[in-house]
């Protein structure tokens, strides 16, 4: 019998079904928990879904390649699903409009604190030329970042994995630092989320309203044409003056 279970284990691991289905499952299970405690943002669903995946491939041994064959899928839908927050962004489309030039400040400075936050604290610590190269896109969403760091001579998946804690942090984060800087207005505080921690910031404002969520779509999708667009230039000018 434990080798019959050892033999369906070997099969079932290998058919990207099967971690697709666990993707799922592992997502259900951590929102799930996520509304048994209140929707506290300390219970991120994406934070429990890594924990639980991790440790299962963990325990099972699995490389990530074949993880990832299932979870591509998921990976897929991560594209019309940006291009699907245009939606309720449209709805706040006479205000976007009255708002565009504060906003536009806004998202420079919030991108340029990003970047170079990440390239000097990194540098700071010591961190070598590719480690730099991939922190300094981690608020913009993966699929962005890890084109970037590639393009840049990063690691895509350490830029990855700086994404999604970059996009944790700012969910659990968000409504208290809003609270200490008594930020009230749901447009000015999604668009702040949005441009700091892309996509997952974006599904924490749009728990909390849907005009924040909007607000954090646009953020969300500025920040990203931004920095794929300003970022190259800006390394190859701060190079000679970290001494790389």
């Amino acid at each position: 019998m434990p080798e019959r279970i050892s033999q369906t284990w070997v099969y079932l691991s290998a058919t990207p079904l099967f971690w697709l289905t666990m993707t799922l499952m592992a997502y259900q299970t951590a929102h799930w928990l996520y509304r048994r405690c209140g929707a506290h943002p300390l219970a991120n669903p994406v934070m429990i879904s890594v924990v639980l995946l991790v440790t299962l491939l963990q325990l099972t041994g699995t490389p990530y390649d074949t993880y990832f064959s299932g979870a591509q899928f998921v990976h897929f839908l991560l594209g019309p699903a940006t291009v699907a927050l245009a939606i309720p962004l449209y709805g706040q489309i006479q205000r976007l409009r009255r708002m565009a030039g504060p906003l536009l400040i806004a998202l420079t400075a919030g991108s340029l604190t990003a970047m170079l936050s990440a390239v000097f604290i990194g540098h700071w610590l010591g961190g070598s030329l590719p480690t730099l190269l991939s922190l300094a896109p981690k608020s913009v969403t993966t699929p962005i970042a890890m084109g970037i760091a590639e393009q840049l001579g990063g690691h895509p998946s350490l830029a990855a994995v700086m994404v999604i804690a970059t996009g944790i942090l700012g969910a659990i984060t968000a409504q208290s630092v809003m609270r200490w800087l008594r930020i009230t207005d749901p447009a000015i505080g999604g668009f702040a989320l949005g441009v700091a921690a892309h996509g997952i910031g974006t599904a924490r404002a749009f728990q909390i309203s849907e005009t924040m969520g909007a607000f954090a779509a646009l953020g969300m999708g500025l920040n990203g044409l931004l920095t794929a667009t300003a970022l190259p230039s800006l390394m190859a000018w701060l190079k000679p003056m970290l001494a790389f």
